[in-house]
């Protein structure tokens, strides 16, 4: 019998079987949440009347006492309600980066990009790894890895505070702190960010839908879009040379999320980099750790899968 697996966000839900004892996942769909009432409708309908044993459902939010109540979607839910609605002997909340933290390990070279830095990664070395993703919102993660043991890293740096590189981003978080009061490094660094970040630049002006945003800053190099782009590029790299330093990542950083595969060219050529290493005494520390984007579009799900097998172990 196979087990069911999820990666949940603010925007779509993600499924898969997974085969016990593997890491492999066969049938990945996405769904949109809010085509649902909740995750129990949108589970049942992937699963068609098929029973699973078990399941792990990574999610985009602290998971607290088997409870996750999604920041950015009206969806909540609990581990014992999924037990008794889907008929599962087990089910698990994680933590979405702490899925993506457990991928790391089990994905192929061909899944990794670099952009930046040393170029000698090794998922599977000792040391401490971060991994910062934008999608709907901002994940933060990591993973410490010692010998054969390892443990994930849970935290919500995403709504840690938005700090400005230049006087341009001083402009830019004085406009959003008249929106928002607190400003968080995810009211940036996400799709609604790159929407917030636009009309900050723009002086107002209607955002267009993120996707279009990157789209055109892709397709016309010259244009507002892509200026836009590019600052998001920039104020990644600060954050996650903040991540970097917050938790020692000497062994790596990773960048994950829906917004970055989409746009790696545009990536590889921004200040990302630059401003990355940009930490004043502690550049050279900086520049020696690697930078890598994930282009694996299911990496939570295989993550979740991966949890599975290393329990079932």
């Amino acid at each position: 019998m196979s087990n069911l697996v999820a990666d949940i966000g603010g925007t779509h839900c993600r499924f898969a079987l997974a085969k016990p004892g593997s890491t492999s996942i066969s049938e990945p769909k996405s769904f949109a949440v809010a085509d649902y009432p909740g995750v129990v409708e949108a589970a049942r309908d992937f699963l068609g009347g098929e029973t699973v044993e078990a399941l792990v459902f990574a999610v985009a939010g602290p998971v607290e006492n088997g409870r996750i109540h999604f920041t950015n979607s009206g969806w909540s839910f609990s581990e014992s309600e999924l037990r008794e609605k889907l008929g599962v002997k087990r089910a698990q909340l994680v933590n979405d980066f702490a899925a993506q933290a457990r991928a790391v390990a089990v994905l192929p070279s061909t899944s990794l990009v670099h952009v930046g830095g040393p170029a000698n990664f090794d998922a599977k070395a000792d040391g401490t790894i971060a991994l910062i993703g934008p999608g709907t919102g901002l994940g933060v993660g990591g993973l410490v890895r010692e010998g054969k043991a390892s443990i994930a890293l849970v935290g919500e740096g995403g709504h840690a505070n938005f700090a400005p590189g230049d006087d341009a981003e001083i402009a830019i978080l004085g406009a959003l702190m008249k929106r928002f009061g607190h400003v968080s490094r995810e009211r940036l660094l996400s799709g609604p960010g790159l929407a917030n970040l636009f009309e900050a630049m723009s002086d107002g002006k209607p955002a267009p839908a993120p996707e279009d945003i990157t789209a055109r800053a892709k397709s016309e190099p010259e244009s507002f879009e892509a200026k836009v782009f590019a600052r998001f590029c920039a104020i990644l790299g600060s954050a996650a040379g903040d991540v970097a330093l917050t938790m020692g990542a000497r062994a790596g950083v990773l960048l994950a999320g829906g917004i970055l595969p989409n746009a790696v060219d545009i990536l590889k050529v921004s200040d990302f980099r630059k401003r990355f290493e940009a930490k004043g005494r502690f550049k050279d520390y900086l520049a020696k750790i690697s930078t890598l984007l994930i282009v694996e579009p299911h990496a939570g799900l295989i993550g979740a899968a991966n949890i599975l097998r290393e329990e079932a172990r």
